[in-house]
């Protein structure tokens, strides 16, 4: 049996407000991948499925970091992000069923979320693809004169991937305000980076082109949260991009067909003991932040809202065969060949 954290000992940091939203963000975003898991299992869910399982304050102590104006683009494991920006959890249910009250109507599935209003843009199935995109999105804030950054999220495989050598080093000689952020869970899609590659410490691969690059400690929140801060700092001072390994783990397998037989349960069960969740509860409860009570109606708030999310998506309609044509080109009267 897992041993509880050890509760903190210093004094807390930050505000209730902030360790409320760390708790139940990063329990939404739980809650939400175990029943995705449940509903895969009972072929609810087709096709390839991603769990973010114990990654959570990757997203979450990210988030509390940035502003509402800031863009956000990552890969393929992509449900947690627009959880913790606020997405409804029913459309991203929706779309993970393929029904057309999804995030992308029920066209881009599991690996597709997106949300234009929280400036989420996707959720992308190739692999580093979209760290070229982010460093896009960084530079038309720049372009445009804003104080708004991107943070763009990538795997530990990805950055093999030539583009994102390629978007590192223009990022770098055009200062563009974009944090870039490895979550090293270990093992990319089953193969360990030790096996992969000869720099086992990728934060020092940003060291190449002289940007600033720092390893963070991807099971706590604050220690994500402080990282972030700095380098969105720097983004907006007008000093360019950063990057930052985050050193997670993903409790389950890379993705929903994966028998993980590349780690031991006994490794699995280690990382359990720096949970990301349980170690900032532990600092609630240790700190008396937050009651018994607020705790126990944030535990059922966070319920609920899986619970109305699998009802949305199983009550909600299929998308029309005629739905393939649309959100194809901007003209909507695009003259398709059609017989």
């Amino acid at each position: 049996m897992a041993k509880k954290p050890a509760a903190a000992k210093s004094k807390v940091k930050y505000s209730k407000e902030t360790y409320s939203f760390w708790y139940e963000s990063m329990l939404l975003m739980r809650r939400f991948e175990e029943k995705a898991g449940q509903l895969y299992g009972q072929q609810k869910i087709r096709g390839f499925c991603h769990l973010y399982i114990g990654q959570e304050a990757c997203a979450s102590g990210s988030i509390s970091a940035l502003t509402k104006d800031d863009k956000w683009i990552t890969a393929y494991r992509c449900h947690a992000h627009p959880l913790g920006l606020g997405t409804d959890p029913g459309a991203v249910m929706a779309e993970l069923y393929g029904k057309a009250t999804g995030t992308t109507k029920g066209k881009g599935g599991s690996m597709h979320i997106f949300d234009k209003e929280r400036n989420f843009v996707g959720g992308h199935g190739i692999v580093g693809a979209q760290v070229p995109m982010g460093l896009g999105l960084g530079f038309a804030e720049k372009y445009l004169g804003t104080k708004n950054l991107a943070i763009c999220y990538m795997g530990d495989g990805a950055v093999r991937q030539g583009a994102v050598h390629e978007a590192f080093n223009l990022a770098m000689l055009y200062k563009v305000p974009v944090i870039f952020v490895i979550e090293n869970n270990g093992y990319a899609m089953g193969t360990s980076v030790a096996r992969t590659s000869n720099v086992t410490e990728l934060y020092q691969i940003g060291e190449a082109y002289d940007m600033p690059s720092f390893p963070v400690d991807g099971m706590n929140v604050e220690a994500i949260h402080e990282a972030v801060s700095e380098a969105a700092d720097r983004a907006r001072r007008g000093d360019g991009p950063t990057l930052l390994e985050f050193r997670t783990y993903r409790y389950k397998g890379h993705s929903m067909s994966d028998p993980q037989k590349y780690r031991t349960k006994e490794e699995v069960e280690e990382y359990k003991q720096r949970d990301p969740i349980e170690q900032v509860l532990a600092t609630i409860k240790e700190n008396n932040i937050l009651t018994e009570e607020e705790i126990d109606a944030i535990n059922k708030k966070v319920k609920k809202q899986v619970d109305d999310a699998v009802k949305f998506a199983e009550e909600s309609p299929w998308p029309d065969g005629m739905d393939a044509f649309k959100d194809v080109y901007v003209q909507e009267d695009y003259p398709f060949v059609m017989e």
